[in-house]
Order: structure tokens, then sequence, then C-alpha cells
């Protein structure tokens, strides 16, 4: 729609294209709507005017992306999105800046917290419904970051290198998978791609509208991300967030010397005020569809089925008369990621010590304060209260924060010192782990008896991690991403790196398509197989998978295999199904996630699942024909718990064309 051309002039539209202020677009005192955007992904932060300062006001917290995701629940993606649409409706917020969809690449990158996982399937898939939730409900979603920001560290500065093929595989497809939802916005990365800023990427942003089909929706920049203002209209980014005065003169400027391209300012222009309009007439659809309590009872729920049992020597579940331990820096505190996700929570959040005070009122819950003073020297009071105990919890983390990479993957020395020294006194350590991205375990992961990963469970989420202790909720959750051995036992440690360029030379081989491929095939330098696989995690519950088939469909690979839960509980398993081609052409890893499925199963029960696996997942992007290719062939699909384990593998023949 031309709206543009009849309404406003050339100084008009340059000031169309950039921000009103810091949260709203511009509207030319009225004459269009003004756009409210706020962070998310984790709850609203939204800032007012306090006392002649601006303070976030405190809303829902709920559990980062990272313990979502581990939930491979597609539905409760759907249920966040809806969620938060309504805390944005009570706070007449337009348009979420979220989801975040970038690939985890390094477990050092301080905002994986706020990602969904390293495999772009996966990503895209909950990504997708994440956006649904939150625009079914008459609020935009923004996907971001457009693309390749994997690391903070010279965020600004630093160019990613990579070769097309591994560009459309890894790192676009989550974002190709998400527009299939349509979301309203795109934002772009502070980074380079090859050499060109993202905010000045045309090429980028053509292949996003065209290939990856965002169409005509709205590409803003992320808060401060252009350097050069007409240079990035020029590419074709719509929006320069926030208000600059330097990005107004760089316009104004270059619109003088005459190097702001005209017809691309008009669609730029045309852009923004569609979306403007598209936001207006939502807005007047916008209702509060969730409550308040049920938005904690989601976020709860994302806890429960997000959590990730990682050992467990016999000590968990506790008995309902326990007679236990607890202590470490977070057992009576609250954590979560920082930087613009942060939320402040709207009540005080539970701490687990409160939580399993009150689940178990017939045990004996004995809490001793950890304050952590230095590196080498801390008052490590509860180890001698652990002696003796059923139990000895401890609580420890990691506070990952956007604008800083991880200098170690490894705890503090003092929380180090206290896991080690606890398990020393009492065999049944349990370590509860609050971190937003893997650690390094391999100093105290032989000495514990179990470990329970809870992530950044958000205000309520430590009533789930409690349940998930006292055996009231049935671990589910399996990882999204690889912990490896070590903090740098991981492809990406082995590139080169310095602070203007990093070199993706593990190119598809991110995460688990490393490791599976490692262990199949002879690669230089093999990296150590992994803490914990993709797709990990542990139950109370015990499953077996039988009987599998696959027999070709209409576009499609439909695979069915008998799932039977052989304990005496009732539990959900996430069944994973991975894609190998026999006899490549090119070169490929050995195998890759083409369909998952949550399947709750009770006891002693056996459940036909069947997953129907798209023509999408047994292709690859041929740099040769420039498009998806599906070669025809022999095919294997295995079938399991997690990329190391899968016990199931059927064979397929897919025409040749």
């Amino acid at each position: 729609m031309k709206y543009t051309d009849k309404t406003l002039n050339s100084k008009q539209k340059l000031k169309l294209v950039m921000g009103k202020d810091c949260w709203h677009t511009e509207d030319f005192d009225g004459k269009f709507y003004s756009v409210t955007v706020s962070d998310g992904p984790l709850g609203l932060r939204t800032p007012a005017l306090k006392n002649g300062n601006y303070e976030d006001m405190p809303s829902v917290a709920y559990p980062s992306m990272q313990i979502a995701s581990q939930s491979w629940d597609e539905q409760l993606a759907y249920k966040l999105g809806a969620a938060l649409a309504s805390d944005a409706t009570e706070r007449n917020v337009d348009v979420l800046l979220a989801p975040g969809l970038n690939i985890k690449r390094s477990p050092h990158c301080g905002r994986n917290f706020e990602y969904v996982s390293e495999d772009p399937l996966l990503a895209g898939s909950l990504g997708k419904q994440y956006v649904l939730g939150l625009q079914d409900n008459h609020v935009g979603a923004t996907l971001k970051h457009y693309c390749c920001n994997n690391a903070e560290f010279s965020r600004m500065w630093l160019s990613a290198e990579t070769d097309e093929r591994t560009l459309r595989e890894i790192y676009l497809k989550a974002f190709e998978i998400a527009c299939e939802a349509k979301p309203w916005a795109v934002m772009c990365s502070y980074n380079v791609v090859n050499g060109v800023r993202m905010a000045q990427n045309k090429k980028l942003f053509q292949l996003l509208r065209k290939e990856l089909r965002f169409g005509d929706g709205l590409i803003m920049s992320d808060w401060g991300a252009v350097t050069d203002a007409a240079a990035s209209v020029n590419a074709g980014l719509d929006l320069i967030m926030p208000y600059s005065d330097k990005c107004e003169q760089q316009l104004n400027d270059a619109y003088e010397r005459g190097e702001i391209d005209a017809a691309q300012l008009d669609e730029c222009a045309d852009r923004v005020l569609d979306f403007t309009e598209k936001c207006r007439e939502q807005s007047k659809l916008r209702q509060v569809t969730v409550s308040r309590e049920k938005r904690l009872q989601i976020a709860r729920k994302i806890e429960e089925e997000g959590i990730v049992l990682l050992k467990n020597d016999g000590v968990l579940p506790l008995a309902p008369n326990a007679n236990i331990s607890i202590g470490g820096n977070y057992a009576n505190a609250y954590i979560n990621g920082g930087g613009s996700s942060s939320v402040v929570p709207d009540e005080t959040p539970v701490s687990l010590y409160r939580a399993l005070c009150d689940l178990l009122p017939n045990g004996n819950v004995s809490f001793r304060d950890l304050l952590e003073y230095g590196v080498s020297e801390a008052p490590l009071l509860q180890i001698e209260d652990a002696y003796g105990k059923d139990a000895a919890i401890v609580c420890a983390g990691f506070h990952d924060c956007e604008g800083f990479d991880r200098a170690t993957a490894k705890l503090s020395l003092t929380q180090t010192r206290q896991i080690r020294e606890t398990a020393r006194k009492n065999p049944k350590t349990v370590v509860v782990l609050y971190c937003g991205a893997p650690i390094d375990m391999s100093e105290w992961i032989d000495d514990v008896a179990a470990v329970v990963w809870a992530g950044y469970p958000g205000q309520v989420g430590n009533l789930a991690v409690a349940d998930v202790l006292c055996g009231k909720v049935n671990p589910s959750g399996k990882l999204t991403e690889t912990f490896p051995a070590t903090e740098f036992d991981y492809p990406a440690h082995r590139c080169y790196m310095d602070s203007t360029v990093s070199v993706y030379g593990e190119g598809l081989l991110v995460g688990y398509r490393y490791h599976v491929t490692a262990a199949h095939r002879l690669l230089p330098e093999p990296i150590a197989p992994p803490r914990f696989p993709f797709g990990y995690g542990l139950s109370y519950s015990a499953y077996r998978y039988d009987n599998a088939e696959a027999k070709l469909a209409e576009n499609s690979v439909e695979v069915s295999f008998d799932l039977t839960n052989t304990s005496d509980r009732e539990g959900t398993e996430i069944s994973q199904l991975y894609v190998r081609e026999v006899n490549p052409r090119v070169f490929r890893p050995y195998m890759e996630l083409g369909g998952f499925q949550r399947v709750s199963i009770a006891a002693h029960q056996t459940q036909r699942v069947k997953v129907n696996l798209p023509m999408r997942a047994f292709a690859y992007y041929s740099t040769a024909y420039d498009r998806w290719l599906v070669e025809g062939g022999a095919y294997e699909i295995y079938i399991g718990t997690n990329s190391a384990d899968t016990p199931l593998c059927v064979s397929v023949t897919l025409p040749r064309k």
C-alpha cells in the first residue's frame, strides 16, 4: 500500500524510518498510530518514569527460553506466547521483541539462555508456535537476531564468516520455519556477516523477504545497531531503533547529497506505515485472555516440563519424610539472565528452600546460608550440616548476561569447593544448577549422586523444581543443546577468532552434528564425547522402543514405532527421529534431527507413535543449484531417546527425480 506519496514529504519519510524514542514509532503528533514495543522473551520489560528515572515495571517472570525449549512441547510454546500477549495487553504493548532464534554455537555465549537450541528445526518449530501464540492474541512478534549473532564478544564489530550452505542449513533455517507464522517484524543483529554489517546487508534482507518468505513485514534494527543510517535504508532496513540525533543527521545529510535511493526510502516508509496500521487495527481486538493466575500456572508448567534430570544414582525422588540439608548461593535467592530480557518479578520469587519446606512437612529441611566473599575464601557453612542426612542439596549457578560472553564455563572456585566437600561428607549429594548455558562439570560430576538442571526458573519455577526433587512431578525435559565434556570440547572452540572475525570453520558440524559424525567417521583432531548429548534427559520412568516402520507417502515419510513404559509410573518420553542419507553426493553430517514427538504413557502400557517427516527433513541446500534438494536413494531413520541413543533404525528409499 502506498501511503507516503500522498501524505508525507521527503523529510517526513526520513523521520518515519526512525523511532520516535526508545520504545515507540513516529506518529507526527497523532497523525499516525504510534506503535509501542517491549523487550521479551522471558516476560515483559517495560520501563516507566519514576522519580525522574526510568525503572522497569514488575511483570510475570517466566522461565528462560532454554528451559521452555527443553520441554520440546510446541503446545506449551504456544501457551507461553498467549500468556505474554495478555501481559502485553495489560501494558498497551503492541509488539514484543521476541523470540530469539539464534543457534547455540558455543556454550560461552552470554545470551544462550534467551535462545532455543543448537538445532534449527527445533528452534524454528518452537519459535513458530511462540509467534502464533502471541499473534493469535493480536500482539506482534519479532524474530531476532537476524542473523549469526552467536556471540556477545565484540558484537558490534565481529564478522561471522560462514559459507553459503552452512548459513542456509544452520543459521537461517530457524528463521525460515518461524516465518511460516507470518511474524509482524524481524530484528537485525548487531554483528557483521561475511564482511557486511547486518543493518546494511541488502543480500540477506532480500533473502529474508523472498526465499525465507517474510514478504513485506517490517525489518527493524537492534537498538543502536545502525552505524550508517543512509546505507541501512538503502539496503532495505525499514526502521532504525531507537531515535538517534546522529542517525537523523546522517539521513538528512545523505538525502541532500542525493545518496539515498528515493524508491527504497518510499518502500521502507510504506512498510513502517503498514506496520503501524496493522498494530492499530489489532489493538482494537486485543483482550486479556489469560488471567494472571493462569499465567503463573503456565510459568510453573514450563519449568515442570523443562527441568532436565542429568544424573540420578537413586537418591531421587526424595521420600516424604526425608531429612535433608540445603545450601549454596541460590538455595534462598533468585537468579535470572541479565540484559534486555531481565524481568522484575511482580511478586517475591519462591526460593527452593521455601518450596521444599512447604512440600516436606513431615520431613526436616535444614538451611545454612553461604555468602561468597571471594574465589578462595568463603564460609562453607553447609558442609558440616550435610553429614548423615538423607540427601544434601547444593544450589549452584552462573549468571549469564547480554553484552558479555563467559570467560569460563566453570562454576566459581567457591561453589566447586562446596560441592566437592559436601559430597565428601555425604555421598547422597544433589546439585541443582541455575545456569543459562552448559557448564563444565568435570571437576565434581563423579562425586555427586544427582544433578538437576533448573536453568533460570522464573518467579514460581522453584515450586516445580521441588516437585521434581520430591517425585510429585516425573521429570521429562531433554537437552536442546550438547553439554560438552569440558568447556573447550565443542567444535567452535577450535576455529579462528579475533576481535573482528569469527570463522565458522566447523561448518555444518555444530553441536551434536559433530559428535554423531565423529562417532561413526574419522574426523581430524577428534573432540571428547559430550558429557550429556543433545536430546538427553532422565526420568523416574523407563521406556523401550520396538517395531519401527517407515513408508513413503505423498510429499512425506510416515514413521511409526511402539513405545512402552516399562516402569511402575506414568511418564512422558520425548522421542526423537534423526535422518541419514546413506550414500550422499555431498558432505552431510552423519544424521540430523528430522522430527520429534512428546508422548505421555501410562505405566506398563504400549503406545503406537506416529511421526510424519516432510520431504524437507531429507533435504540439503545445494549451492550448485541454489535451492534445497532431496536426492533420490536410500535413507535411514534413527529413532530413540537422544542423539547418542537411537535403538531403532528403519530404511526408506526416495524416488529419483
